[in-house]
């Protein structure tokens, strides 16, 4: 039998055994308000989605009717496992709130402190006591549009939205053409003899390229401005055929205008206000009866002319042309328009599992780059100057608290 002299027997006493401590996973208490303004028909969250983070262990209160303009009822929720409220103030208790349009001032009195809300901002109805009452509430806000994603930099709910708004911008203007909507009475591909519609797109984004490909199969002709060459350059090849292209060179793009049927505005900003692209002296001299659908009206519009409307009187004329305002287009196609926005959500709240939301938004460039006020401070620079507010750098704030 094999004996152990004293010195080997410490050498073989039980070692502790070491576990890997796995963070506990926090679970989310997420709220999806009805929307009451702007003629707002889409939901932020659809039950599928719901059904996806209710299984993963978080609490989902949906207020009633909330998806009702976009065909989602409140037995779908609840079926879903939603919980369903009879009141705002109910569902405002929720730690995440989800909206697909900016909360009233007197929604805004229902939150509470490091509540966390998701949002659109819409720039041309942003005004500074808005911005002061998120700050005064100490809310974390994140604005739709800002929101980035790691991996490919791409804005997914821009994106998304810029999609269903580039096809429905052309559907649109094709409609107001027409001699009841006090169009020139213009047919937008044409017929055989009669030459096409000309429609002009100020972008050559992601809007644009949507927009193109619906006149184009429309038989439109069309001519598509940017000061992005690459971006023209990828356009082109994405919609696979050679198009006419141009930077935006003011004396050609006023040619152009001046002969135009449609104009379509189509250029996103990434931090704040879109530039005025087509001054008010040009769209004077545009054809009586032509259209301008200005899709940036969301961010300041393109047009010196433009102004924000709604779905429910969503054109006005001035100079003898039709202007087209409404920041939600994609609202017109409600049920389209949520389930997209309820997927780039989902994903988004479910790689918040372990520590909740705040480590997720710390933890993701992408996700900060929406913050736009945080814990009483405004974060966004473009803001904090266009309302002459103090901002604060939203890395040093973050910083601050671990």
């Amino acid at each position: 039998m094999e004996t152990f002299s004293s010195s080997t027997r410490g050498q073989m006493a039980t070692q502790t055994e070491m576990l890997e401590v796995v963070p506990r996973q926090q679970h989310l208490f997420i709220g999806i308000p009805r929307e009451t303004i702007l003629q707002e028909n889409r939901v932020a969250l659809v039950p599928h989605s719901v059904a996806t983070l209710v299984a993963q262990g978080h609490r989902v209160m949906v207020e009633t009717n909330a998806g009702h303009k976009a065909k989602f009822s409140d037995h779908d929720y609840s079926e879903a496992g939603a919980q369903i409220v009879q009141t705002p103030e109910e569902v405002y208790k929720a730690d995440v709130l989800l909206k697909v349009a900016p909360p009233t001032l007197e929604e805004i009195d229902f939150m509470r402190p490091n509540q966390v809300l998701i949002s659109p901002i819409h720039l041309p109805l942003l005004n500074p006591e808005y911005i002061i009452r998120l700050q005064k509430k100490r809310v974390i806000s994140l604005a739709m549009e800002y929101i980035r994603d790691d991996d490919t930099g791409v804005y997914p709910i821009v994106r998304v939205m810029s999609e269903i708004a580039g096809t429905s911008a052309i559907l649109i203007a094709a409609e107001l053409l027409s001699t009841a909507r006090g169009g020139k009475g213009v047919l937008l591909g044409g017929i055989a003899g009669v030459p096409p519609a000309k429609v002009i797109i100020l972008g050559a984004g992601v809007v644009a390229e949507f927009a193109s490909r619906t006149a184009i199969g429309l038989g439109a002709e069309v001519r598509i401005f940017d000061n992005n060459v690459y971006k023209l350059m990828r356009l082109q090849k994405h919609v696979g055929r050679q198009l006419h292209t141009s930077v935006i060179n003011p004396h050609h793009l006023r040619e152009q205008l001046i002969t135009a049927d449609v104009a379509i505005g189509a250029i996103h900003s990434a931090h704040g206000r879109t530039p005025v692209v087509v001054p008010e002296e040009i769209v004077k001299q545009m054809k009586p009866g032509s259209v301008i659908v200005d899709v940036s009206i969301d961010q300041g519009g393109i047009f010196e002319t433009s102004q924000t409307t709604s779905l429910d009187k969503p054109t006005f004329v001035k100079h003898g042309v039709i202007h087209y305002g409404v920041p939600n287009i994609p609202s017109r196609v409600a049920r389209t328009a949520s389930d997209a926005i309820s997927n780039i959500l989902t994903s988004l709240l479910l790689k918040a599992e372990a520590g909740g939301i705040l480590p997720l938004i710390t933890s993701h460039v992408g996700l900060r780059n929406g913050v736009y006020t945080y814990k009483g401070c405004l974060t966004n620079t473009y803001l904090g100057e266009r309302f002459q507010l103090k901002s604060t750098d939203l890395d040093l704030l973050i910083t601050s608290d671990f």
